[in-house]
């Protein structure tokens, strides 16, 4: 088995020197992450598992030099470079990426650019990625794309394997409905689907979960079951997995000596004083100047701190061709200056300030010197940073101040938790942590420490790649009960059985949904099938519908073949009246239907409709995502109303029906089976009100659901053109053309 890896990014960085390519090992926290957990692989059993990188290589290479460079880097350092020109990469990167997905997706929406040009360059470039992907691809791979650079490649890579393995994860946050809807209509859907291509969609919170499926089902109208979506023949997972850090390579290292001798410099520096230390990327999410405005408060409104405190400021290099980065950039300088002129004096200096990237060794000694960590970003998916400090902190003391915007304030929450935006809460939480006990500290740095420890960077990514071989394990256990499976047999045994009956749903397995119920009446083609397999020697068609009675007499009344009307209350035998089952009681009605009128009022494109027999409340035309509360409420009321009544109430698909009790499709199938013995038997359905149909049928029959999920069902079938295909085939079968005697 092999890993594919896929980002934007390779973990090394091609770099030219005196006309000579050389590498140097690439900054962030997913490179660092990722390659912990793929170090891990080596030497284990887990399948003897190889991997590829497959990215960017940071630098435009001339085509003549592309293929030695692809062999030194598959080589050397098991990496496969995506080739892009750097035109390509300024829209593509510096553009739609960074000006216009980072900014929405956290929460920046003044800053983002909508320009086509930047949209048809990351189309463009996600198809160059495919293709990298394409090249190496073969049967067995585990496809792990990352981060939203490529959030086209699950679905483009899934139109050309359809059967592979395919993990998807998102390691900045995703937006709320409300703003990931300012995309254009055709950007926000084309995401969308594009992530949908993959088998399991991975994000770092539960939020960021939410935030997607919500923005499927209101935007794509696709609903999911407990993280499950279905699509045709696919079932997907999209599930939270909180990234971790390499805890022991942090926690470990501070008894380093490298790290000690960078450790006793810095506290020879900072002179006994207290060390609030600020790490992070040049970036306007993470709140820097917030918390620069939040020491100077701190130290406006407590003086006795002044001269024995000082703000270690780090701040990383970042994206230097972005304009906002820039303008933050200058105002941080100036911030700087202002506070450092105001209380500082020829002794001390309140803020030490580095615009600079700082080596492993230096990092963790900048963690192990530092009493306080203010981590404040407006809006972070994760935030490693925070975990890193924690995991330093070998003898359990220092204090972690955490802005609930970052996503691992929901794994750290014995940290200080702060609001980034309100300027008094940093400093008040800055003079709670100076003056915080140190038995107090270590408390919550063991409880953070031993959360660390357990869920590390190797155990989330094990758990994703886990997760995702049990979605493919359901996808392959349903693909194991495909009609394809069953095609050969259940024709043969069609053609040789002297007696047969087939029990056929309407809606959603002979003809799709539509938001008006009438609106789907059968094609001509589909009736010429219908009356082909009717009029089939000793063959009994019996369609068996939810639909009102006047509906499908007006639809097949002139075909040879029986009709069961709403779900089973009312049965039409071939040449005969319609009768019902039993005495049926409608007196209900007069207290059910006020009630969903006030439901239907509520939800703009809801409507009832009254059969003889039921009422359905229908909210297929509605909001999905209030419709699907609305309809929740409706069946609370319903149950509690008909508690004492003989009546059922059942949630359909878009659809809340009320019905008589032991009125059912099985009990009409019953009906029929009892008069006469067919070897023969099939049934195909779509959703709930079939199921009571599969369960009352004999062994030998054929039981097809359409559509994936659980189901008494033998068999499934994708959708209703399938259902038609499987018809046409049983009608055209020539092993059947002699027993065929058209009335």
């Amino acid at each position: 088995m092999r890993i594919l890896v896929v980002s934007n990014r390779l973990p090394i960085t091609a770099v030219e020197q005196n006309g000579t390519l050389r590498f140097k090992e690439s900054m962030g926290g997913l490179v660092s992450g990722l390659s912990a957990y793929l170090d891990s692989l080596k030497g284990t059993t887990f399948t003897k598992t190889k991997y590829i990188w497959i990215g960017w290589p940071g630098i435009s290479v001339e085509k003549s030099q592309q293929n030695d460079l692809k062999k030194r880097l598959l080589k050397k350092f098991q990496a496969y470079p995506t080739f892009i020109e750097a035109e390509a990469m300024e829209d593509f990167y510096h553009g739609f990426c960074n000006k216009t997905i980072w900014p929405l997706f956290h929460y920046f929406t003044s800053y983002v650019a909508y320009k086509e040009e930047y949209w048809k360059q990351y189309q463009a470039v996600n198809e160059i990625f495919t293709d990298s992907i394409v090249e190496l691809i073969k049967p067995g791979d585990i496809v792990w794309i990352h981060d939203y650079h490529l959030m086209l490649v699950p679905k483009l890579l899934r139109e050309r394997f359809p059967e592979i393995s395919i993990g998807f994860f998102l390691h900045i946050p995703f937006p709320s409905y409300e703003l990931f809807r300012l995309l254009p209509k055709q950007w926000r859907e084309t995401i969308l689907s594009g992530l949908l291509g993959a088998d399991l969609i991975g994000f770092h919170t539960q939020e960021y979960t939410q935030h997607y499926l919500r923005c499927v089902l209101r935007l794509l109208g696709i609903e999911h079951n407990m993280g499950r979506i279905t699509i045709n023949d696919r079932v997907i997972k999209v599930d939270t997995f909180p990234m971790g850090i390499d805890f022991q390579k942090y926690h470990q290292a501070v008894s380093q000596p490298d790290v000690e001798t960078e450790y006793l410099k810095l506290k020879e520096t900072f002179q006994g004083r207290r060390v609030i230390l600020s790490i992070d990327r040049l970036d306007y999410s993470k709140g820097i100047l917030n918390r620069l405005q939040g020491y100077e408060s701190f130290l406006e409104r407590n003086p006795e701190w002044r001269g024995k405190v000082i703000l270690l400021l780090v701040v990383v290099p970042s994206r230097i061709g972005v304009d906002q980065y820039q303008l933050i950039k200058k105002q941080i300088d100036e911030m700087v200056g202002e506070i450092n002129g105001r209380f500082g004096n020829i002794n001390w200096t309140p803020i030490l300030y580095q615009y600079k990237y700082f080596p492993f060794n230096q990092l963790v000694a900048l963690y192990k010197v530092s009493d306080v960590a203010l981590i404040t970003p407006l809006r972070d998916g994760m935030n490693l940073i925070a975990k890193e400090y924690v995991a330093t902190r070998s003898d359990h003391t220092g204090v972690l101040i955490l802005s609930e915007m970052a996503g691992a304030a929901k794994e750290l929450g014995e940290a200080v938790i702060i609001n980034p935006n309100h300027i008094e809460e940093i400093a008040d939480a800055l003079a709670e942590a100076l003056q915080m006990p140190l038995m107090e500290q270590m408390r919550r740095n063991r409880l953070m420490q031993q959360r660390l420890s357990r869920y590390d960077v190797v155990r989330w990514a094990v758990d994703f790649m886990n997760e995702l071989a049990a979605i493919k394990k359901d996808q392959q256990d349903y693909a194991a009960r495909c009609y394809d499976y069953c095609k050969k047999e259940l024709v043969a045994s069609y053609c040789k059985s002297p007696t047969r009956i087939m029990f056929l749903d309407y809606d959603g397995t002979m003809a799709p949904f539509a938001a008006d119920p009438q609106a789907v009446s059968p094609p001509v083609e589909l009736l010429e099938l219908l009356n082909v397999l009717a009029n089939v020697h000793q063959t009994m068609i019996v369609l068996i519908s939810g639909r009102d009675r006047v509906t499908l007499e007006k639809w097949f009344g002139e075909l040879n073949l029986g009709l069961v009307a709403e779900h089973g209350a009312w049965i039409k035998e071939k040449g005969e009246d319609w009768k019902m089952l039993k005495p049926l009681n409608n007196d209900w009605k007069k207290q059910v239907i006020p009630i969903l009128e006030v439901y239907a009022d509520r939800l703009p494109g809801a409507f009832v409709e009254e059969k003889e027999s039921s009422v359905v409340w229908h909210f297929r035309a509605a909001d999905p995502e209030l419709g699907s509360i609305r309809a929740k409420e409706l069946m609370d009321v319903l149950i509690n109303l008909t508690s004492n009544i003989d009546v059922q109430v059942f949630s359909g698909d878009k659809a809340v029906e009320i019905r008589n009790s032991g009125v059912n499709k099985g009990n009409a199938a019953l009906h029929f089976l009892t008069k006469n013995y067919y070897e023969f038997i099939l049934a195909m359905g779509d959703d709930w009100t079939d199921e009571d149909l599969f369960k009352v049928l004999p062994e030998q029959a054929f039981t097809l659901k359409v559509g994936l999920g659980h189901s008494y069902a033998k068999y499934y079938l994708s959708n209703f053109e399938e259902v038609k295909v499987l018809l046409k085939e049983l009608a055209d079968s020539i092993e059947c053309h002699n027993s065929i005697r058209l009335a």
